[in-house]
Parts: structure tokens; C-alpha cells; sequence
């Protein structure tokens, strides 16, 4: 058995470990030794990872614990929180909850998924009953889960941003490549879960 397999028991991770899992590498090393290498030496993609997973549990699109990065002020002998950051060290993502995100956002294999993503027939490709659109409409509206995504904007802005930015994942564009809109209007139209519309959130 690899020695990563043995994280597979774990029910919740750390930020760190979950970025280093993400991207296939050993969590088991020292966060600070990774995070003091440059960008060349660091594992590949594990940046992008880290970012992705804290943008995700501050706006509640993976559940877990936050815990806020804190720095040393001169003037006090105490050190002060950060509001609106994360301990990558401290804060804790449940794994459910992170696998479900990482199958909203297009990945179903790698650590997570050693045998394939486990999601729902009308979601996998290889099913003789796939429909694109619809699958199109449940990843979008799983995509826009969260204030951080929707703030700003209404549900059908939301979600008609994020099927414009992946139309092409699922035979959302026309000849020359581009977005469909007819068909991106219809998707969003499908996930929208305020069809009769209102003012959307604002930062509180």
C-alpha cells in the first residue's frame, strides 16, 4: 500500500494537506519547508490548490473550521488576527465536503478519487444517457454555491459567467468556438434558483 493511501482514513485535513493531497504529494513534510521554496520548487500546482481551497472555505463552499492567519504587532506584546485569511497550518476542511467541491469544479480523479468520481450517473460522461446541458445546469448551479460567487450579482448573472467561462466543457459554443448564448441562456434559466429575480447580495 503507498503511504499516501493511509491519508485516505482521515475525515477532515488541514488546508495544507488537502492542497498537498490535491496535487499528489506527501503532506507529511513541513508546511514551512514547502512555503519557503520558490514557485519552481514547490509541487506542481499546489499554489493554485492552496488558494482555491481557502477562496472556497472562506466564502463556505467547503465546510470546515477557519482559523485566521495572525502577525506581530510592535506595539503590543500580543500578536493580532488577520480577518479574511487562513491558517493553511490550522484550519480544517471536512473531505466530503471537499470532494463534492472539487467534482463542481471539474476534477474527479487524482488522491481523492482513486477509483473515479463516485458522483451522480446523470454527472459522468461515460453514461450512455449523458446530456450535456443538464449536467451543464447542476455543475453550474454547484459552482455558484457560496456568497463569495454570487456577490454582487443575482443567481442568473452567477451562473451565466461561470457556464460562459466552461461553455466548451459541455458543447456550450457554436462553430467558431465561441459561447452559445441561446444554449447558455437555457442552462441558466434551468439552475437559476431565483427565477423571478430580486436585488442580489450585497457585502453585509
Amino acid at each position: 500500500m503507498d503511504s499516501l493511501d493511509y491519508w485516505r482514513l482521515c475525515e477532515d485535513l488541514t488546508v495544507f494537506q488537502a492542497a498537498m493531497l490535491v496535487v499528489g504529494s506527501d503532506p507529511s513534510v513541513d508546511s514551512f519547508q514547502i512555503e519557503r521554496d520558490t514557485a519552481d520548487f514547490r509541487p506542481h500546482g499546489y499554489d493554485a490548490a492552496k488558494h482555491a481551497i481557502k477562496r472556497a472555505l472562506l466564502s463556505q463552499a467547503i465546510d470546515g473550521n477557519i482559523v485566521n492567519e495572525y502577525h506581530e504587532n510592535p506595539e503590543s506584546e500580543y500578536p493580532e488576527r488577520v480577518p479574511d485569511t487562513v491558517d493553511i497550518d490550522s484550519s480544517i476542511v471536512v473531505v466530503e465536503s471537499l470532494k463534492s467541491w472539487l467534482v463542481s469544479r471539474g476534477f474527479a480523479t487524482g488522491f481523492f478519487f482513486p477509483q473515479g468520481a463516485s458522483g451522480p450517473a446523470y454527472l459522468d460522461r461515460k453514461n450512455e444517457r449523458y446530456a450535456p446541458k443538464l449536467a451543464a445546469a447542476v455543475r453550474a448551479w454547484m459552482a455558484t454555491d457560496g456568497d463569495d460567487v454570487v456577490r454582487g450579482k443575482s443567481p442568473k448573472q452567477a451562473l451565466t459567467k461561470w457556464l460562459r467561462e466552461n461553455a466548451a466543457t459541455f458543447g456550450l459554443t457554436d462553430e467558431d468556438g465561441k459561447p452559445n448564448e441561446t444554449g447558455i441562456e437555457e442552462v441558466a434559466k434551468v439552475a437559476n434558483w431565483r427565477p423571478l429575480g430580486g436585488a442580489p447580495k450585497t457585502p453585509g
